[in-house]
């Protein structure tokens, strides 16, 4: 008797270690909040700033973020292409119209987020001295994103038509695919001035600003958010844009140089 007691006891055993485990992960799961994943599409120069604010949000919100980060132009046509995207944060009206024009924004979501400022800038050791050094002959290479797609290099070539420069400086200008790109070709030298926002030239100590564009010589630097019609995520997106003109957002937003529209 006496030895079969012992497989029946290590049985009872083994059961009860499986059923603790089974309320162990019970448990564990039930702790664990559903996460919901949201997908932005950003333009370039918010980089810095929106990471910054998701990990904000992150502290009190069960929500992960995947962000495309891009020139407005190329993001909308994305978009309309059908790329998954929850929300589109643009560095300027004309992307959002398009998609607004298609129906594919969802209908009352779109709004004013932000403001910037268009600025000429050097490398730090530069010694260019406002718009028209942009015709001198050391100046060899202008960088501009492009407008086709690029919502600073569209404010840029506006800005150069305004002060009667632009066809004369047509053969020095490389474009960029955003104004990032646009930013890394001055700081590392490979251009010898640029057109980028403001906040871009904030972030980086390899450049310098040289002068601001007039805001008559251009569009006006707006930011506009909406969420996607398509959007599985409506409450969560609507909610992180709520967030996003909260005093926390907002903090962040002029601390990398944007103002609130």
């Amino acid at each position: 008797m006496k030895s079969e007691e012992r497989p029946r006891r290590t049985v009872q055993s083994l059961s009860s270690a499986v059923t603790l485990l089974s309320c162990a992960f019970f448990l564990i799961g039930c702790r664990s909040p559903h996460r919901t994943t949201l997908t932005l599409s950003v333009a370039a120069s918010l980089q810095d700033s929106i990471s910054e604010i998701e990990a904000a949000y992150q502290a009190h919100h069960a929500v992960d973020f995947r962000n495309n980060f891009g020139a407005s132009g190329t993001l909308a046509r994305e978009i309309e292409q059908g790329a998954p995207v929850d929300a589109f944060l643009a560095a300027g009206s004309k992307p959002m119209d398009q998609l607004q024009a298609e129906g594919l924004l969802l209908r009352g979501s779109r709004a004013d987020l932000l403001r910037n400022s268009l600025v000429l800038i050097a490398p730090s050791g530069s010694v260019l001295n406002g718009f028209q050094g942009l015709a001198q002959k050391q100046v060899r290479t202008i960088a501009l994103g492009d407008p086709t797609s690029v919502p600073a290099g569209q404010y840029g070539k506006q800005a150069l038509e305004a002060l009667n420069l632009y066809d004369r400086l047509q053969p020095k200008i490389v474009l960029g695919k955003d104004v990032r790109q646009v930013l890394t070709y001055v700081e590392t030298g490979n251009a010898d001035a640029g057109l980028v926002y403001a906040t871009d030239a904030l972030s980086s100590h390899r450049v310098r600003v040289v002068a601001v564009a007039p805001d008559s010589s251009h569009d006006p630097v707006v930011y506009p958010i909406a969420e996607i019609a398509t959007s599985r995520n409506e409450l969560a997106a609507r909610d992180f844009i709520a967030f996003l003109r909260s005093p926390t957002a907002k903090s962040i937003f002029e601390r990398h140089g944007f103002r609130m529209a």
